[in-house]
């Protein structure tokens, strides 16, 4: 019986295949780093065929553990958000480096929209902020900068798409096959080329961001049967069943599918989201709105805060200033102090996401003395995480989604001193899973019940989720005020 799932995960410092039965259990994983680029400062890029021959790889490396291409029901995706890549159709082939979400080199063009007056009407019909970490800023100035791009798009030839988008068009054939060229609702919802409850892409926002409509891809459900592999490929034919943006899928996977439920994944990045249920979200505390699921054409929302740097702080530390050899050192770091001495980190090495929005912004490190060493830096580090989400929590409080309860995730979250951190910090619970890959965990729920293995996402949900941690508050009040304070004082500087 073909009861197993393979989830293509595309981070933004890896690429994964992650083999799942059916009840959720990960069978088997493979995994690939991708060479991050970065031109000139502000700048990052991925080579799209990079991704592609690396997911291939890691691909055929994990479908022989099931028996086979045969024996997988459905294939599920999620990918890095509002990376963009630019193809042509008629070769298949990449027309220059993706840009990826990190990436501020739009900031001059979002702030003429800015200046123009458009912000204001952006956010209402798509939930989003006029900022470079968006894809649609990023197709213009493609077009606008790279000759081959601009070619493409004049010759009619020229496919935009995320990650998802490239993968789907990749698997499906590409140039010498039927080359579907599709994104999933919640992907699209990222682009600023969507309105939040339109069926498809807006030519009214694809004019004001000079986007050619004919370019992009058919905006689909997110579970369900969405295209079929080239069988070719693998030995036979795989549907694939499940598309999501990466938060989207660990929002899936932390099972918060009812409103008012919250996760946060601590990545590369810190997303937040909270579920809004089916009415459209509107923010006063510049936290964004976005698709959460789209299934049978039918829609669910929810509210998001996004900080740019996270792990990539710790990935930093290692690095670059050789502070620790591994990440998961920090967590010894921070337990042999009892304080940071001090030492406060603004972590804004791509700017400041939500709620603050300075693409401009730069890291700053305050309260250093000669009595400040490793420890105090990486404790400092792992802080830096519940001060940001701390600035999230009261943004969404301001707009009457406080949270009671907080579900971690991704990477970072297996660091027991920062998810006692973060429980301390916000005087709320705060729940780990035992399997916190929650991203792929949550793709594989959209693709097994888009596969028929569960009635419903739910359903998959149920059984699929696992078993939890708890960490409860335990620092005084006025512990927590001194940190905030410091924190402030540190914001005011970048």
């Amino acid at each position: 019986m073909s009861d197993y799932i393979l989830v293509l995960d595309e981070g933004t410092t890896s690429t994964r295949a992650m083999l799942f039965a059916s009840d959720g259990v990960l069978v088997a994983s493979a995994q690939q780093e991708l060479t991050q680029h970065y031109p000139q400062s502000g700048w990052v890029e991925h080579d799209a065929s990079e991704i592609w021959d690396k997911t291939l790889a890691c691909a055929h490396e994990v479908i022989p553990k099931a028996g086979g291409a045969a024996m997988i029901a459905g294939i599920g995706i999620t990918n890095q958000r509002e990376t963009v890549v630019a193809w042509d159709r008629v070769t298949g082939e990449p027309l220059t480096r993706a840009i990826v979400w990190q990436d501020r080199r739009t900031e001059g063009f979002c702030a003429e929209l800015r200046a123009a007056g458009h912000e204001v009407e952006v956010q209402k019909r798509t939930g989003l902020l006029l900022d470079p970490y968006f894809s649609g800023t990023k197709m213009r100035w493609m077009l606008d900068h790279v000759p081959e791009v601009k070619g493409a798009a004049d010759a009619g030839t020229l496919a935009f798409g995320t990650v998802e988008s490239w993968l789907v068009y990749r698997l499906t054939g590409g140039a010498l096959g039927d080359g579907v060229h599709i994104t999933d609702a919640s992907n699209a919802s990222r682009t600023l080329l969507m309105e939040l409850d339109g069926a498809d892409f807006d030519p009214g926002l694809c004019d004001l961001l000079g986007v050619p409509l004919g370019a992009l891809p058919r905006v689909t459900d997110m579970s369900g049967q969405l295209a079929e592999t080239d069988a070719a490929l693998f030995g036979s034919a795989i549907p694939i069943t499940g598309l999501a943006g990466d938060q989207q899928a660990a929002t899936i996977g932390q099972a918060c599918l009812s409103p008012g439920e919250t996760k946060a994944t601590y990545g590369t990045g810190a997303f937040v989201l909270t579920n809004q249920g089916e009415a459209i979200p509107q923010s006063e505390n510049r936290l964004l709105s976005t698709v959460l699921t789209q299934i049978g054409g039918k829609r669910t929302y929810a509210i998001e805060g996004s900080v740019f740097v996270a792990g990539s702080l710790v990935q930093w530390l290692r690095d670059s200033l050789g502070i620790v050899q591994d990440a998961r050192e920090t967590e010894a770091l921070a337990r042999s102090i009892t304080d940071s001495g001090g030492v406060t980190i603004v972590p804004a090495l791509s700017g400041l996401g939500a709620p603050h929005w300075l693409a401009d912004a730069r890291g700053v490190i305050t309260g250093l003395s000669f009595a400040s060493g490793k420890a105090e830096i990486a404790r400092a580090a792992l802080e830096a995480m519940s001060h940001q989400t701390h600035d999230l929590a009261q943004a969404f409080a301001g707009d009457g989604t406080a949270w009671g309860t907080l579900r971690i995730d991704g990477g970072m979250s297996a660091n027991d001193w920062m998810a006692q951190d973060l429980a301390n910090m916000l005087g709320i619970k705060v729940e780990r899973p035992a399997f916190v890959e929650t991203t792929a965990l949550g793709a594989a729920m959209l693709a097994a019940a888009g596969a028929g293995l569960y009635p419903d996402l739910n359903s998959a949900a149920e059984k699929m989720r696992g078993t939890l941690t708890v960490f409860e508050p335990q620092m005084a009040g006025a512990v927590r005020e001194e940190r905030l304070g410091r924190w402030r004082k540190a914001l005011s500087a970048v």
